[in-house]
């Protein structure tokens, strides 16, 4: 069996989420593990399930790509439940490696 290859990166803070801004859905990362990462819709519903998750594993601050117009909705939820959110260009996190 071939092991995939992984790539870890130094935990800067802890207490920091990711957030891959979609048309049908939000991917939200809490870790560099699989179990740590999540997809969610983008109804009203799934929003507050991200919050709600979010606020569960003890996350404060949250990057988030700030694509087209799908980002807003989720930016108004997170920054109406005390979360620290920064908004990210697609256009430079894309293709880092």
């Amino acid at each position: 069996m071939k092991e995939k290859n992984q790539i870890s990166m130094e935990i800067v803070n802890p207490k920091a989420a990711g957030i891959d801004i979609g048309s049908r859905g939000h991917f939200v990362a809490i870790g560099q593990k699989e179990e740590h990462i999540r997809e969610f819709g983008v109804y009203n519903e799934d929003l507050k399930a991200i919050s709600n998750w979010l606020k569960e594993n003890g996350i404060l601050t949250i990057a988030m790509e700030s694509t087209g117009t799908y980002w807003q909705a989720l930016y108004a939820v997170l920054l109406n439940d005390g979360f620290q959110v920064i908004l990210c260009n697609g256009k430079f996190t894309k293709n880092i490696l």
